[in-house]
């Protein structure tokens, strides 16, 4: 019997092949699980439908996260389709592109306000709209990002914005484990996707990745995806409100040798 054999689920945020959220997709559904799949609006669906059919989905949606009433909506058809609920991930985020330049301080009102709305405040409506049809030992994942916790160029309001996430999700464990429901967040290192592609100097952030690393490598989408079956399985069903990291390590290293003397070595060459 594979590992995800019976479950059932819906994923937010699947945009194309070469991404975090189609990774832990394909991982779940090769395992037996059933996955219904959302696009974010009409421009959207002929990327994600594809993706979704080549898994067998039974439902493929549009929703905006933002839109509780079409959310409400969305797991209506949802358990028309499948009935009740395993899993639910999020992997949907989103900022201006003005505000993940420059300097933080000039963020604008407005692009707080959809940053956190459409990549925090979302989780927790999807979770209520979730929670009447979780079977007990469902689990919810949602997707974030070290620049969070400490500062990265050009992430700006997207790392306040996956704060908040990170900080709901602890949360809504405490408000879901009462109905043995799990809430954890994933987050992955520096992975070549097309959404990171966008990030100004992101080549850069995957050379610094390699040194401070105490793996030594990069992380891959199938390392991301692995630890996202991981996390929605009954694998991990004594883990919940937590932020497990995908990064080869880089978290726990604040300054790797290697990188030390790459620094020594560019000061010297670059000194006078």
């Amino acid at each position: 019997m594979k590992l995800m054999e019976g479950k059932k689920g819906i994923i937010f945020g699947v945009s194309n092949a070469r991404g975090i959220a189609y990774s832990i997709a394909k991982q779940i559904y090769e395992a037996g699980g059933d996955i219904a799949f959302t696009y974010a609006n009409e421009a959207m669906e002929s990327r994600v439908r594809p993706l979704a059919e080549e898994m067998n989905a039974k439902m493929i949606v549009e929703c905006d996260v933002t839109n509780e009433e079409q959310v409400k909506k969305v797991f209506e058809q949802y358990e028309k389709t499948y009935g009740k609920l395993d899993f639910v991930i999020h992997a949907v985020a989103f900022a201006n592109k003005e505000d993940l330049m420059g300097d933080f301080i000039d963020t604008s009102k407005a692009g707080w306000d959809t940053a956190l709305g459409v990549s925090a405040y979302s989780l927790v409506t999807l979770a209520r709209n979730a929670k009447p049809l979780f079977n007990e030992g469902g689990a919810i994942l949602a997707l974030t990002y070290l620049g969070s916790e400490y500062v990265v160029a050009n992430y700006n309001v997207m790392g306040v914005a996956k704060a908040a996430l990170e900080s709901s999700a602890r949360y809504l464990a405490d408000s879901l484990g009462k109905i043995g429901v799990r809430v954890n967040c994933l987050s992955a290192g520096a992975v070549k996707t097309l959404a990171a592609k966008g990030i100004s100097g992101f080549d850069r952030m995957l050379k610094a990745a390699i040194l401070k690393a105490p793996l030594k490598r990069n992380v891959s989408l199938e390392d991301v995806g692995k630890t996202g079956l991981y996390l929605v399985s009954d694998l991990s069903s004594g883990v919940t409100g937590e932020i497990v990291h995908v990064d080869c390590g880089c978290h726990s290293v604040y300054a790797s040798y290697e990188e030390m003397e790459a620094t020594y070595a560019y000061q010297k060459e670059h000194q006078n």
